[in-house]
């Protein structure tokens, strides 16, 4: 038996070991170490990015709840009991317009009267309306007043505390002597509030006034042409007749109101969770509100996964399971090719195109049956969520068909010898075993397309408001506005420190948690389905 000489070490390899061998490590260990620390830098780069977010974001509560307390303390949060009173029955307003515009529609396309004499014969209707909505300008008039004082209040105290601060800069660096600091002046919450809470009698009366008229209005309410219109008018009169019943609550909370009561610490987080408004650079108040944005970005992300997923998903049971060669050498490439296309590219070709283009379909009277058809909204919801749906393709194809290739060749050939046809092996074999790979796609998809950024702000709309849901699948044509969208717009424009800073900080915290609550609840669906395979 010939024995085979041994290779020869190369002397410079040969001298690495040995100084390996001399750090008590060897050449598998060093290889082991440097591809293992991927994991350790992962971990750094989430903690660096966690402590980062909370820095910058650290203070934003305690800001938010001193402006809430400056808010009550000037007597705004007094004012608001009116404006909630004046901004119900605009909303009632609004009911009566559309009601007007039913009956319209009913004149000029049932009927087939011209234009003219349909608003000729709404003119009873249209007196009604005018008089319905001139009912509460007299209460308008004097929110308005109060609103002023309110905020002249606001206004004194805010210069007050800047005089205060530019007081103890000044003497820190010693640039002025005790008696040649800035003057302090003192603001009375107490004594400024005088003239706003005298008004309440002035307000009871003009709020049994408004009552009487709006009771008075009901009454003489014109006739609808049909049982539809008379049911909705029937309907307005149990919203309007709901709506001064609670004028004596509003009078209640007006006299128990008190400055002086503290701002309660969960008001500071309930006001940015369930805060209905993202409202800065106001004359009177800024409020730092995430539910729109938290809906806008949910809502965007629903339409892109409801259009990507079958898309996705279809498209890798085809490639894996019933493509030729030649098939997937061309479709593969396509699909993952779309990724490379950057993002504000994508968001270009949604303003100049795709929103044109579905709009334009959206006119067309075959599709009238389609929810929210015909818009006029041009950048909306379903513009960001096609855009985004053609991101997130590629991430869910590329993951759904490693699941698929990961279910053992043992299941189809077992399915194929009890008689089973290829599409019952799909269907039945195939996708249920690999179907918590396909959910964990799913899951990272979406953590793709809700840290998006670039064709939200261009195609969303960016619209700062929660969309009316009442219109039941008709919401997905409104504009929105999102998380990562205003954290674009906004963080080159804030100043640094500023509560405003502070808030798109923790806006960034919010998506950062979502993101990662995403991302680890897919690796635990793989990693069980990585456990029920093995």
């Amino acid at each position: 038996m010939i024995e085979s000489a041994p290779v020869p070490t190369p002397p410079k390899f040969a001298v690495q070991k040995r100084r390996l061998r001399f750090l008590g490590l060897t050449v598998d260990d060093t290889i082991r170490a440097f591809f293992g620390g991927n994991a350790l830098v992962a971990v750094i780069v989430l903690a660096l990015i966690t402590v980062f977010l909370f820095r910058e974001g650290f203070g934003f509560f305690a800001q938010n709840r001193f402006n809430l307390e400056i808010y009550r303390r000037a007597g705004l949060e007094y004012v608001d009991f009116i404006r909630r009173q004046t901004d119900d029955h605009t909303a009632l307003t609004r009911y009566l317009s559309d009601l007007r515009l039913r009956q319209l529609m009913i004149l000029t396309e049932r009927e087939k009267r011209s234009l003219e004499d349909a608003n000729a014969a709404l003119a009873a209707f249209d007196a009604f309306a005018e008089q319905f909505s001139a009912t509460v300008d007299p209460l308008r008039a004097m929110m308005s007043d109060l609103t002023e004082q309110a905020t002249a209040i606001k206004t004194k105290f805010v210069v007050a505390e800047d005089r205060k601060e530019e007081r103890r800069q000044l003497l820190a660096e010693g640039k002025v002597t005790e008696a040649g600091a800035v003057k302090l002046e003192t603001v009375d919450f107490a004594t400024e509030l005088k003239p706003l809470v005298g008004a309440l009698p002035a307000y009871k009366e003009a709020s049994r006034d408004f009552s009487r008229k709006l009771s008075g209005l009901l009454d003489a309410a014109p006739l609808m042409p049909s049982a539809e219109l008379r049911q909705r008018m029937d309907t307005l009169k149990l919203l309007t007749r709901d709506y001064v019943g609670g004028f004596p609550a509003i009078e209640h909370d007006m006299e128990a109101w008190d400055f002086q009561r503290p701002v309660p610490v969960w008001q500071t987080f309930s006001s940015f969770l369930f805060g209905r408004q993202w409202l800065t650079a106001s004359f009177w108040q800024d409020w730092y509100g995430i539910l729109p944005l938290l809906v806008g970005s949910l809502l965007v992300s629903i339409v892109a996964l409801v259009l990507a997923v079958p898309l996705g998903v279809g498209a890798a049971i085809y490639v894996n399971q019933f493509a030729s060669l030649r098939e997937q050498r061309f479709i593969k490439p396509c699909i993952e090719f779309i990724s490379a296309f950057p993002s504000v590219v994508l968001g270009f070709f949604g303003i100049a195109v795709l929103g044109q283009a579905l709009r334009t379909l959206s006119q067309q009277s075959w599709l009238s049956w389609m929810p929210g058809f015909p818009y006029s909204e041009r950048l909306n919801i379903l513009t960001a969520g096609c855009l985004l749906a053609l991101i997130a393709v590629p991430t869910i194809f590329t993951l759904a068909e490693d699941a698929l290739n990961n279910v053992p060749r043992a299941f189809k050939e077992a399915s194929f010898a009890l008689g089973a046809s290829r599409l019952q092996t799909v269907l039945k074999i195939i996708v249920p075993a690999s179907l918590s790979g396909i959910i964990s796609a799913v899951l990272l998809g979406l953590g793709r397309v809700i840290g998006e950024t670039m064709v939200v702000l261009l195609c969303a709309g960016n619209r700062i408001a929660i969309p009316d849901f009442t219109q039941g699948l008709s919401v997905i044509v409104e504009p929105v506005h999102t998380m990562t969208g205003i954290i674009a717009q906004e963080m080159g424009e804030v100043v640094r420190g500023s509560i405003h800073y502070r808030a798109l900080f923790v806006v960034g915290l919010v998506l950062f948690v979502l993101s990662l609550g995403i991302n680890y609840v897919a690796q635990r669906i793989v990693r069980r389905y990585r456990i029920s395979i093995g």
